[in-house]
């Protein structure tokens, strides 16, 4: 079965390792908008769960996204953006603080116990932008707490059961009269519905919150199996220990090949579900006039595994999970349809310097991430992080930790993972010659200098910024 007949049948629905920091210190000030330009409006949507290759932009035929290739062709590209922690609450958090999930205190999914650290969205209120969020929150806060947040406009801040609400919402919000520039957040809950897909695909009893699909298509109409589907030799043993306690999260253990197809079809349609209510949205902003003056950045808190090394769900470093998709669109992009194959990025933390940046707010003193602004216009000399972290805390109970601790390490060419306990407990990569992640290097004579220099780095940072849980 060819791409067009697939879709015909499915469209229901590098910078230099000797850089000491995540950030800098020195980061220049945010330029302000051009003489006689108004300040720019500022969108942020972000869906929940997506991988950075699950858009038809990325290069995948097996699903259609014009509302996200839309904003690739008139924006830039991120390719190598990563989460901060790629599960729902830490990674939000993190979004929310600009600060790494150590810092924030919040480490696994919870509804309890607070976020430490300022919301950084509350500076849009105080420096007069109109603000609104819609959708998903899945922040350990009171979503009505609005002076804490700083978001005046709030609709369905819920954790679930709330796609179909989130349109309606934001055309409110977009078509209401206003004399000042807004920011708004539309949080969609899609493509997150593949988890209790995947439940039911089990025989289990569960329904698909946001609205069900329609019964999958025998196993060869659907798409073909990710070149990395099998677990990789060496793999650290806590990651199958984990997965055979949560029988729960993860019910595809032993699925055959077939039902892991499926999975992907459903998986895709559910983006394609969202996709449509992306390309509402920009519809509005068109239709109200304000599409000209309005920056939108797209991406999603973490990824799913998508039947990469036979794994659903998300938590894990893997290039699926971790890797997010990053598009910026400001006015009149001089590099419309760019793709920056090589800067690293974080999602979380570099966020909200980027809007900052784009609607001339003053630096926050202390952030770690940095804006993108600069790589976007081309200007000289600017470059993404030397490295990224991703953190992780892998627990199969709700709103409590098992102990189980991981921290990931990407620069320019390789990634490393460490865990807290299990037989074996590293990982390396050599992202350029094996982007699948199938070899890994951690016992390759080899690669014994590389191992060694990112053990270092990892360390190093660790000490650093005080995240002493699994220093060296």
């Amino acid at each position: 079965m060819n791409r067009r007949e697939f879709l015909g049948r499915s469209a229901v629905v590098g910078a230099t390792m000797s850089l000491p920091h995540l950030g800098r210190a020195d980061e220049p000030s945010p330029r302000p908008p051009k003489s006689g330009q108004s300040r720019p409006n500022i969108l942020f949507i972000w869906t929940d769960q997506q991988s950075a290759h699950a858009m038809s932009n990325a290069g995948n035929p097996w699903l259609h996204t014009p509302a996200m290739d839309e904003l690739a062709a008139q924006g830039v590209t991120f390719k190598q953006t990563y989460c901060s922690d790629p599960i729902c609450v830490p990674s939000r958090a993190s979004w929310l603080t600009g600060q790494m999930p150590h810092r924030t205190g919040v480490t696994f999914n919870t509804e309890e116990g607070g976020v430490v650290g300022a919301p950084l969205s509350r500076r849009f209120a105080e420096q007069g932008y109109d603000t609104g969020y819609v959708g998903k929150w899945h922040i350990p806060h009171a979503p009505d707490d609005k002076a804490w947040h700083g978001f005046e406009f709030t609709r369905h801040m819920r954790n679930n059961r709330l796609d179909p609400d989130v349109l309606p919402a934001c055309n409110e919000f977009l078509r209401t009269p206003r004399d000042h520039p807004f920011f708004l957040v539309a949080s969609f809950l899609n493509p997150h519905d593949i988890c209790e897909w995947a439940r039911l695909a089990a025989g289990g009893p569960d329904v698909l919150p946001n609205g069900q699909l329609p019964p999958a298509p025998p196993p060869e109409a659907c798409p073909p199996l990710p070149d990395n589907f099998e677990i990789p030799a060496g793999e650290p043993d806590i990651i199958r220990t984990m997965q055979a306690r949560g029988p729960k999260l993860y019910p595809t253990v032993g699925w055959p090949e077939g039902r892991w197809r499926q999975y992907l079809w459903a998986y895709y349609r559910l983006i394609e579900r969202v996709d449509a209510q992306v390309g509402a949205i920009l519809q509005t902003l068109r239709e109200t006039g304000q599409d000209e003056n309005t920056v939108i950045v797209f991406s999603s808190d973490h990824g799913d595994g998508a039947a990469s090394h036979r794994w659903n769900q998300k938590t894990l470093f893997y290039e699926e999970v971790a890797k997010v998709p990053f598009i910026v669109r400001p006015p009149a992009c001089a590099r419309a349809g760019q793709r920056d194959d090589h800067s690293l990025v974080n999602l979380n933390l570099d966020f909200f310097p980027t809007v900052f940046d784009y609607a001339g707010l003053p630096a926050t003193p202390g952030l770690p991430g940095r804006s993108v602004r600069g790589l976007i216009e081309g200007q000289p000399g600017a470059t993404g992080h030397p490295f990224v972290i991703s953190q992780n805390e892998i627990t199969n109970i709700y709103g409590a930790s098992e102990g189980v601790y991981g921290r990931m390490l990407r620069t320019a060419r390789y990634k490393y993972v460490r865990f807290s306990t299990g037989e074996k407990r590293e990982q390396l990569f050599d992202l350029t010659d094996d982007p699948g992640e199938m070899q890994d290097l951690v016992t390759k004579t080899s690669h014994t200098d590389v191992l060694a220099e990112h053990r270092t780095l990892l360390d190093d940072w660790m000490r650093r910024e005080d995240d002493h849980i699994m220093a060296g």
